[in-house]
């Protein structure tokens, strides 16, 4: 069964980055429709777009930004309105993920790093 859930993405490990043991104070609040497996519901998505929204989240204020799941083609964003917030950010392959407890996904940021991110809570919402 198709439902949104809020999906907490914590930055793993990325040593090249300078994160070498990760850091949990960094990462992604996603609003997102997953089916019966923890895959993206592109149906379901369309049907609920204003719904699904991403907050970024940072010690770092500038680096804080709020926005929209979009999806264009094949392919999954996190699509920012403001242009402070920096530009689209693709998510590698995110519809052929499950976004379940343990799984790692890679973001594209803005400043161009590609950064790995454990998918750290899913939870339903109630509707």
């Amino acid at each position: 069964m198709s439902q949104l859930n809020t999906i907490i993405l914590r930055l793993a490990r990325n040593p090249d980055a300078g994160y070498p043991h990760g850091d949990d104070a960094r990462g992604y609040r996603v609003v997102a429709p997953l089916d019966g497996e923890g895959r993206l519901d592109l149906a379901l998505w369309r049907a609920n777009k204003e719904r699904c929204t991403v907050d970024r989240f940072s010690p770092d204020d500038a680096e804080k930004a709020d926005g929209w799941l979009s999806h264009r083609g094949a392919h999954w964003y996190f699509r920012y309105d403001e242009d402070e917030e920096g530009p689209d950010e693709p998510v590698f392959r995110l519809g052929d993920h499950k976004l379940v407890v343990g799984e790692y996904i890679t973001v594209h940021e803005a400043d161009g790093d590609a950064l790995v991110y454990r998918v750290a809570e899913s939870q339903p919402i109630n509707a």
